[in-house]
């Protein structure tokens, strides 16, 4: 979508974010953005999702039937995963492998603890289907016979499943044999989904591709119910279909995102970190640490050079997800986690949560357990109402009964209590920010905390303090950025096949990356083009991921794998051959700049402790920090 010519009336998108506690949306027209912030609907987000909107929009003084584009993130299949209410599928696969679900890596969950166990997989052993075919590297070994066809569709019908996977062995190489199954089980059960691993992630590595595939299946049902509901409260309400942000960080028509869910797990975390990224860049940070604090989660992610880091795949709640994303390390510590004395009597936090309902106890809905947002409050860091129009007007005497139940038990002072709640949930959070800085090898001293999400800006002083970072920024739009990341985010289409080349067979090299050009292109015909390749010396298990521009030749691809082997590890070996083990392609728009919120407060310095109230959000000023308000309603902090 282009912006139009000067002097005509400018486009106006929008942005919604669900998160566990509150629904945030943007409407952006021009260069200035209004935002709302209502309580989630557990019961139906798309619910939340409207009311959202709407209020932003009569903020905007805009009608609905003005709006030109919506962009949603989301945590359905987040939450379904973590739940495990996704659908009952089932799983196709080559016939002596039906146990890779169960086998994984064959590696323990915990190294010492014995008592710990990985979750049970999302396809139950008895809803896994064997097929007497097989495909070597070099070609057919076991031919898939028509009679082995109508075998497998017969007991797939049989299980009455809601959704199908297939995963074949080397199906990443020749997905022939799959693509006779799919087209078999999607002509006996046409309502169903119906997803095969060639199509999902053609990529070596037979466990991460038949757990993402069987994930997707897991996942797909529910997501798509939402997402038809969503599109069908959209229409009735005079609004566009909405785009659904992918884990990716760019936006996918909302058709693609219901057939493949597997895409749009991290599609609420990644749409703040596009957001913190654009906010890298406009404050010029080489080096930033992206702090969502929200009601439920913390979400923590690197960004060097205004760019966020990216991954292909991670685990999420004990799956894998062996799919581009960003790189996004996700806690259990918001401001609902509920805090609660272990046996030993040690006072811990999360990973429960007391949720949108019924919420923290000073919320006066019912929360009876203490949690981090009581703890602020008992502090008198936050105080007020919380959300906008029907917001929640928090009640500091049953945060403090709360947190002083609590209290007693562990034999402190509610005071001294509520300090400890913090402090247990600050280190949680530390914890995820060293996973994606000093573990990656960068030092966060040298760089920015950049703090959002609701209660971000809160407890950004004392993650700093511990990470002995000395500057924070909390943009303006630090309560709602993940819904402004929504709208700023640009359209994206991710492409991956294993090739298992020699870096000194350019002509194969090139060619098999056209051919992913053009099948990117085909997806989104104005993107740019980036291309990536996974490398790593003959003989290695694993691959480095490096920057290639395709029409060069592969030995320049070798050097810059050498350059990155001796940055990751510390040494180069120039003289052992490279392999390319798989390409990566992604076509990329991008969406509009950051805009200016509209905010009543002035500029000024504060020198803590004091709380500096925020849209959608409260920016707490610790002790020995100072903090500057700017015109534009951002606010940076430094330590004194």
């Amino acid at each position: 979508m282009v912006d139009p010519a000067p002097g005509h009336t400018p486009l106006t998108r929008v942005g919604v974010d669900v998160g566990g506690t509150f629904t945030d949306a943007v409407v952006l027209r021009g260069a200035v953005a209004w935002t709302a912030k209502v309580p989630t609907t557990p019961h139906d987000q798309g619910e939340g999702v409207i009311s959202a909107v709407q209020a932003a929009l009569t903020r905007a003084g805009v009608a609905a039937t003005e709006v030109d584009a919506v962009a949603h993130g989301m945590t359905v299949g987040t939450n379904a995963l973590l739940e495990r209410r996704g659908a009952r599928a089932c799983l196709v696969t080559t016939a002596g492998i039906e146990d890779v679900l169960e086998l994984r890596r064959q590696d323990r969950a915990s190294l010492y603890r014995l008592d710990v166990d990985h979750p049970a997989p999302l396809i139950a052993p008895d809803h896994v289907l064997g097929v007497h075919e097989r495909l070597t590297p070099t070609g057919v070994e076991i031919a898939l016979t028509p009679d082995a066809v109508t075998d497998a569709v017969a007991a797939v019908v049989a299980l009455a499943p809601e959704a199908v996977a297939i995963g074949l062995l080397f199906a990443y190489r020749d997905p022939s044999h799959e693509q006779m199954l799919a087209a078999a089980i999607r002509a006996a059960l046409p309502d169903i989904p119906v997803v095969a691993s060639s199509e999902v992630l053609p990529e070596i590595r037979e466990y991460e591709r038949i757990a993402t595939t069987a994930l997707d299946a897991y996942l797909t049902p529910l997501l798509a119910h939402y997402l038809a509901g969503l599109a069908l409260r959209a229409r009735d309400a005079g609004l566009p279909e909405p785009a659904i942000m992918q884990s990716s960080g760019g936006l996918i028509a909302l058709d693609d995102a219901s057939r493949h869910a597997a895409r749009t797990v991290l599609s609420g975390p990644a749409g703040g970190l596009v957001g913190a990224a654009a906010v890298a860049r406009q404050h010029q940070a080489p080096l930033a640490l992206a702090f969502d604090m929200g009601g439920t989660s913390c979400d923590v992610a690197l960004i060097e050079h205004g760019e966020p880091a990216r991954a292909h795949g991670r685990t999420v709640a004990g799956h894998p997800v062996h799919l581009p994303m960003l790189d996004i390390e996700t806690v259990s510590a918001g401001g609902g986690s509920i805090a609660w004395a272990d046996g030993g009597g040690a006072l811990r936090v999360g990973p429960r949560s007391a949720g949108a309902v019924p919420g923290p106890a000073a919320y006066g809905h019912g929360g009876r357990l203490p949690t981090v947002t009581d703890a602020n409050v008992v502090l008198g860091r936050v105080e007020g109402t919380l959300g906008d129009d029907h917001g929640i007007a928090l009640q500091p005497d049953r945060a403090t009964e709360a947190v002083a139940a609590l209290a007693g038990t562990l034999g402190l002072a509610t005071d001294a209590c509520a300090r400890g709640i913090i402090a247990v949930a600050v280190q949680e959070m530390v914890r995820a920010l060293r996973v994606v800085s000093v573990e990656r090898g960068v030092d966060p001293r040298a760089g920015v905390l950049l703090a959002f999400g609701g209660a971000g800006p809160l407890h950004a002083c004392d993650v700093a303090d511990e990470l002995g970072m000395q500057r924070i920024i909390c943009p303006a739009s630090a309560g709602v950025l993940a819904a402004l990341g929504m709208v700023v985010a640009g359209e994206r289409r991710d492409v991956v096949r294993t090739v298992l080349l020699s870096t000194d067979d350019t002509q194969a090299l090139t060619a098999a990356a056209n051919a992913l050009t053009n099948e990117a292109q085909a997806e989104l015909p104005h993107g740019r083009i980036e291309v990536h390749a996974d490398c790593r010396y003959v003989g290695q298990s694993h691959a480095l991921t490096v920057p290639w521009h395709h029409d060069a030749p592969g030995g320049a691809l070798a050097q810059a794998f050498h350059a990155a082997h001796a940055h990751a590890s510390g040494a180069a070996m120039p003289d052992r051959a490279v392999e390319v083990v798989s390409l990566r392609v992604a076509a990329i728009t991008d969406g509009p700049d950051l805009a200016w919120i509209p905010r009543p407060s002035a500029e000024g310095v504060t020198h803590g402790p004091a709380a500096i109230p925020m849209a959608g959000s409260t920016c707490w000023v610790a002790e020995r920090w100072s903090a500057q308000a700017h015109e534009d309603g951002t606010i940076t902090m430094e330590r004194a």
